[in-house]
């Protein structure tokens, strides 16, 4: 089989490019820490009420600049729906959904989440500068989920 130089140009091309992608996902992952949200447990959506931590939803400062923020989404708002922290803060997000599938993205950042009944979403960030950045919910909810949002002062 006779492969034309330019077809060899090409087949090494992709190679190098499909190879280039993999890199810089290995070094996101690994060296910046950069981590998709995933899975972190399960939760009845019936028994929300009753089940640490999502019995208490809202700020909890579990260290000196730690803190952990769960969030419930239900049709159609989060609860909490005004999140206050201090800038530079190491921030866990704890979320699920009560009812159907939410979506919980703060704008201007990398926090986006898929919030599924049943299941339990986690994610980490830091806010470097101080400001008002809005929630959105991502996923359509209802006839109501244009007015499900919230938002996230940061001090």
């Amino acid at each position: 089989m006779n492969i034309e130089t330019f077809e060899k140009a090409f087949l090494a091309l992709g190679g190098v490019l499909l190879g280039a992608c993999l890199a810089a996902l290995l070094f996101a992952s690994v060296v910046m820490g950069i981590q998709l949200p995933g899975r972190a447990g399960e939760v009845d959506p019936e028994q929300l009420a009753t089940t640490p931590p999502f019995d208490q939803p809202g700020v909890r400062q579990v260290d000196a600049n730690k803190y952990e923020i769960v969030v419930i989404g239900r049709a159609f708002n989060f609860e909490p729906e005004e999140i206050r922290v201090p800038v530079g803060a190491d921030l866990t997000f704890i979320a699920t959904s009560q009812d159907v599938l939410h979506g919980f993205n703060i704008e201007k950042t990398r926090v986006n989440m898929m919030l599924i009944p049943g299941q339990i979403s986690r994610t980490v960030y830091t806010f470097d500068e101080p400001g008002e950045y809005l929630i959105i919910c991502h996923e359509y909810c209802g006839v109501g989920h244009h007015t499900m949002g919230g938002k996230v002062i940061v001090e």
